[in-house]
């Protein structure tokens, strides 16, 4: 019998896991700050519109997602043509990794960022070249000088995870003029919704300008509901059209494109959620700061926070006080860990025991 060396392709066999958290289990109670989820939970037009399509569950969900794509396009200014639904943004980023990598093929990342885009890159026999961050930024200016005639796709996260940190909408311009034709920029955007910037870039600028431009959005984040897993990406109508030809048919099911539909429409869901944050992260920041603690400032609805050598430790008494945070060690930052910003008494409850840790060391 042959070994398994023997009939996986190396790139495969090279690819390194999705660095996973705590695994969380239903009947547990825990303050759970370690996933970056919508701590308000779904919106409730969203968990109506869920239970009333229960009945349908014996039907396939519209392959095409027509209703969603059509809220989404008045949504956003867009051409439904322009959108491209899946099984979480995840399984955008995969698609476009399978419609325009061949084997050989560079694909540049920022280090550290999220995990899966080497995953969806590798597996398609990408090369990945990864582009260390700057000051916990992605450094736009190095990736531009890191390009080759091989480059064929870069990934981008903006707000950066685990970071939080963004490119300002002229950084991301002046990159834009370096690359050539050849090349497809995706900009995974999943915590969006949360940044206040002034300068953040925004998608609907670039479609229009010739550019082979994907950006990435997400249902699990802002709008609660990581559960069913749903998220979209926007693009040219050419980019899209190729995509579309390698989506599993209904890849998102019934009870996601109902929930989805639903949240677009709860204004009050989705503004309770934006201030949640802002108190949140202001709350937060200060706490921090109080404590002498060092963390990055974040665009997204999370933080990043130094713990140095104390961080196991830290995390190990947080854990015993039912509080799950992210520890950093698989993204190549074992002196941190990331903070979901949580409700206001999950905050407070964070900062405590964080105020006994120090105390107590």
């Amino acid at each position: 019998m042959s070994g398994i060396k023997e009939i996986v392709a190396d790139y495969i066999l090279d690819l390194p896991p999705y660095p996973k958290g705590r695994e969380w289990r239903g009947e547990e109670d825990l303050i759970r700050l370690s996933a970056n989820e919508n701590p308000l939970g779904s919106s409730p037009k969203a968990l109506n519109a869920i239970v009333k399509a229960l009945k349908d569950l014996h039907r396939y969900p519209d392959g095409t997602g027509r209703n969603l794509k059509g809220k989404l396009a008045r949504r956003l200014d867009l051409s439904p043509d322009n959108i491209i639904l899946g099984n979480g943004s995840n399984e955008v980023i995969e698609l476009a990794a399978r419609t325009f990598l061949k084997e050989g093929d560079e694909v540049l990342l920022p280090e550290p960022t999220f995990a899966y885009y080497r995953i969806a890159a590798q597996a398609q026999g990408g090369s990945c070249v990864p582009i260390p961050l700057r000051e916990f930024t992605i450094d736009l200016a190095e990736m531009t000088q890191s390009v080759t005639s091989k480059t064929k796709l870069i990934f981008l996260s903006n707000p950066n995870n685990p970071t939080g940190t963004i490119f300002t909408r002229s950084e991301f311009e002046g990159f834009l003029g370096h690359l050539s034709s050849q090349v497809v920029v995706l900009v995974d955007e999943a915590y969006g919704e949360y940044v206040t910037a002034a300068d953040y870039p925004l998608y609907r600028d670039y479609l229009q300008e010739g550019r082979w431009i994907i950006t990435t959005k997400t249902f699990s984040k802002f709008y609660g509901l990581s559960g069913i897993r749903i998220g979209y990406g926007i693009a040219r109508e050419e980019l899209i059209e190729q995509m579309e030809k390698v989506r599993q048919p209904f890849s998102v099911n019934l009870l996601a494109l109902v929930g989805a539909e639903a949240a677009l429409g709860d204004e009050e869901h989705r503004e309770k959620t934006a201030r949640m944050n802002q108190e949140g992260k202001k709350y937060l920041y200060g706490e921090l700061a109080r404590l002498g603690l060092s963390f990055v400032p974040s665009e997204a609805n999370f933080i990043l926070i130094s713990f140095g050598s104390h961080t196991p430790q830290v995390m190990e008494e947080l854990l015993q006080e039912g509080i799950v945070v992210r520890g950093m060690e698989g993204y190549g930052l074992g002196g941190y860990l990331r903070v979901t910003i949580g409700l206001p008494e999950e905050n407070k409850r964070f900062i405590q025991v964080l105020e006994r840790c120090q105390k107590n060391s």
